[in-house]
């Protein structure tokens, strides 16, 4: 079963991440803005995560509005479009 937006978090958090109330403030924000799933908001803070070896807060909403955009909602199509554009090695 696909984790809520804070169980990843804290999931994050327990492999050492430090996410702080501005980047736990963007995350939400980032969902609510965009009406994206958990599954998307998810794969939007990896993604992130693994471009900018941080939290980028603006490079995360960027992200998500992108992927809601291109109507991409799975953890699998993230991860492709991400590599085609260059965000992944």
């Amino acid at each position: 079963m696909e984790k809520t937006v804070e169980e990843y978090v804290c999931y994050l958090e327990e492999k050492g991440f430090s996410f702080g109330e501005d980047a736990i403030g963007f995350i939400y924000f980032g969902q609510r803005y965009t009406k994206a799933s958990d599954t998307l908001v998810n794969t939007a803070i990896e993604l992130t995560l693994k471009a900018q070896k941080n939290f980028d807060g603006s490079f995360y909403i960027s992200l998500l509005e992108t992927l809601k955009n291109h109507k991409i909602n799975s953890r699998s199509k993230a991860e492709r479009f991400a590599r085609e554009q260059g965000l992944l090695n």
